[in-house]
């Protein structure tokens, strides 16, 4: 029973800090002010996990699904999780009833857990019959609340799971017809957050805020659980707003911040910028996209160095680290792979390709998931002698930093020459009146697949599609020249904010 403690004690942070410094305040929110302490969310936590335990039924290993923004009662659920082994399943509170349907029904759970503002959606979900124990997230508050008058020591039994029990089942977006359930466990939790310490720097002085939806495994596992290890603190926002954040970041004295490239841009928009005192700022960290180089000359000039990265939900997601000194020298690279991380570059064949070559990024690591919820099929396609394959095409250079250069099933093929859209559409976001582009493969007589260019245009341009294609004429392979080019309001987008090429290329064939 001992050696099973140890275990269970090893995951639970929470009891740690509580202990070490229970008086700290670990989480805040940004709407209502609202706190609570390591030692607060413990003891909350241990309390719910005993709810849930005793009084539902609950046992290691169930799910437990919420529909909910960032909030306190989330943080605790979270440490409910790492006492427990139940696992979390976060919903993205972006999808209609029916998606949220398939995760419901896919993912099993004993217990839902919603926001008020969410009630339609998933109680219209027809697997959300099925569920045992359905609470409001607003009940869940109402018995922390009584949960913190009670002054007696609380403490949750010992509960055995091991180092690849999933903590989280995070669904990704994906091209496939249906998401799938990726397990993100205890282990990857921790391993991922000691590269995540190592590359940044963490340390118990930190703050941040985290204002990207828990959907996403960002959310959880950029900063905020290499956070909750070292006892750092954490502003909860539920979404992101511009002016919010820059005021935050003042007056809350954040040391760190973590976002996408869209976020960076709306920030330099607001009229908060230029008056805004970000002196504290270490640096940012982003991801999701490359981001382009005036955006981050432009926070240099403010005093912001910016530390590009890589990252997947299956691995990490703290893959890679591109140091903020070599921001505008390595311009474009995600970086070297951060501390525990083997990687490769290989060719179809799986061999491993030489430096400039282009291959396939495979990664072997303690913080690659064990696999897909109830999907072997694509576990086996995709975890293969150990090393996950990532699905995306890179190069290295001869100083080991890294390139994205595509995903594989965006690449196509014309006049048997391999096209990688994200070159050609970097080439054209260059233009001027471009505010955005995606290119999809689309057959071709003569070379058998050539490209299809769809482009947002800034407000009030008169761009032409012969101005575009004399550009990358100018600029590029000719094989590389899209041929059609289509202008749109604005491109498809999926859940996750990416652009959705599975929209486009179902469009074209509707069209076709």
């Amino acid at each position: 029973m001992q050696n099973i403690k140890d275990k269970m004690e090893h995951f639970d942070w929470f009891k740690k800090w509580s202990v070490y410094n229970p008086d700290k305040v670990a989480f805040k929110e940004y709407e209502t002010g609202r706190e609570y302490t390591f030692a607060q969310v413990n003891h909350l936590a241990n309390l719910t996990a005993q709810y849930f335990i005793n009084d539902l039924g609950a046992s290691t290993g169930d799910r437990v699904a919420v529909l909910s923004e960032n909030n306190l009662e989330y943080m605790v659920l979270f440490a409910v999780a790492q006492k427990t082994g139940l696992t979390l399943v976060p919903l993205n509170y972006r999808l209609t009833s029916r998606e949220l349907d398939f995760m419901l029904a896919d993912s099993d759970p004993d217990i839902v857990l919603w926001e008020k503002h969410f009630a339609d959606k998933i109680q219209n979900a027809a697997a959300y019959k099925t569920i045992s124990h359905k609470i409001p997230m607003e009940k869940l508050s109402e018995m922390h609340k009584k949960y913190l008058s009670i002054d007696a020591f609380s403490y949750v039994g010992v509960h055995e799971f091991d180092d690849d029990h999933p903590l989280f089942l995070i669904y990704t977006s994906g091209t496939t017809a249906f998401p799938k359930g990726a397990k993100y466990t205890h282990k990857m939790l921790l391993w991922n957050s000691l590269n995540t310490e190592i590359r940044l720097d963490i340390t118990s002085s930190d703050r941040a805020i985290n204002c990207a939806p828990p959907f996403h495994t960002g959310s959880w596992n950029v900063l905020l659980a290499t956070f909750v290890l070292h006892g750092a603190y954490t502003l909860l926002m539920r979404n992101f707003d511009a002016d919010a954040v820059l005021e935050q970041m003042e007056s809350d004295k954040h040391t760190i911040f973590w976002g996408v490239p869209t976020m960076l841009k709306l920030m330099v928009d607001s009229s908060k910028f230029e008056s805004v005192d970000l002196s504290r700022i270490r640096y940012f960290v982003i991801g999701g996209e490359a981001m382009p180089i005036p955006l981050i000359k432009i926070w240099d000039r403010k005093g912001v160095p910016v530390r590009q990265g890589y990252g997947l939900t299956e691995v990490g997601p703290n893959v890679t680290s591109l140091d903020h000194s070599d921001a505008i020298r390595k311009q474009g690279s995600i970086g070297t792979p951060n501390f525990f991380y083997q990687t490769k570059l290989v060719n179809e064949q799986g061999k491993e390709v030489k430096n400039n070559e282009i291959g396939e990024l495979i990664i072997k690591s303690a913080t690659v998931t064990p696999g897909y919820w109830k999907n072997e099929e694509a576990t086996q396609n995709t975890i293969i002698d150990g090393w996950f394959h990532t699905g995306d095409l890179m190069k290295i250079d001869d100083e080991g930093y890294l390139y994205v250069v595509d995903r594989i099933k965006n690449m196509y093929i014309s006049g048997g020459e391999n096209v990688y859209p994200a070159e050609v559409e970097h080439l054209i976001r260059q233009l001027e009146d471009v505010r955005d582009v995606a290119i999809i493969g689309v057959p071709h007589e003569k070379w058998g697949e050539t490209g299809k260019a769809f482009i947002v245009k800034k407000s009030g341009s008169d761009l032409s599609e012969k101005q575009v294609i004399d550009y990358c004429r100018k600029n590029l392979a000719k094989y590389k020249t899209p041929a059609y080019i289509k202008f749109l309001e604005q491109l498809p987008v999926n859940n996750a904010g990416k652009i959705d090429r599975k929209t486009l290329r179902d469009q074209e064939k509707t069209e076709a």
